[in-house]
């Protein structure tokens, strides 16, 4: 976890990383957007895998 408590999490088949910190503007997801808190059928931007699919990276 960031200093701010934000943290990033990884997608384990592409390697795209989301960042709580800076969301995902171009697909609507306003900076501070806790992983938790992304809808349960969103997908990675890159390759499309399930959200279930991401792991936390290191702080």
């Amino acid at each position: 976890m960031t200093e701010n408590g934000y943290r990033k999490w990884e997608c384990v088949i592409c390697g795209f990383i989301y960042d709580e910190a800076e969301g995902l503007a171009e697909d609507g997801i306003p900076p501070g957007t806790r992983f938790e808190d992304l809808p349960e059928d969103w997908e990675c931007p890159d390759c499309g895998i399930s959200k279930a699919d991401f792991e936390p990276m290191p702080a």
